[in-house]
């Protein structure tokens, strides 16, 4: 029989305790930094559950990327900056290629 795989919730945890000689090696004032910023990946459990991949690195670090992208296009739309960060964008992924 083979080993059961942990829930993502738990394996988010084991990759949080990998990270320990990095968070170790930040200055104090940047270790709730790290913390808040690793654990925003707990927000998306369930969309890393769906991800199904065994580097469980990927699905965090999307988690986080994602967070981040939305607080922007928020802080984006409050300052009337653009329309929106992705209208640049937005034909390159939706159109079909020739």
């Amino acid at each position: 029989m083979g080993r059961t795989i942990p829930s993502f919730r738990i394996a988010s945890k084991m990759e949080f305790m990998e990270w320990k000689n990095f968070r170790r090696a930040l200055p104090k004032a940047d270790r709730k930094l790290f913390d808040n910023m690793f654990f925003i990946s707990v927000l998306y459990n369930s969309a890393c559950v769906c991800c199904a991949n065994p580097i469980r690195i990927q699905p965090i670090l999307m988690s986080i990327l994602f967070q981040h992208y939305k607080e922007l296009s928020k802080i984006s739309k409050y300052l009337g900056t653009n329309k929106e960060i992705t209208d640049t964008n937005k034909n390159r992924w939706t159109s079909k290629s020739p």
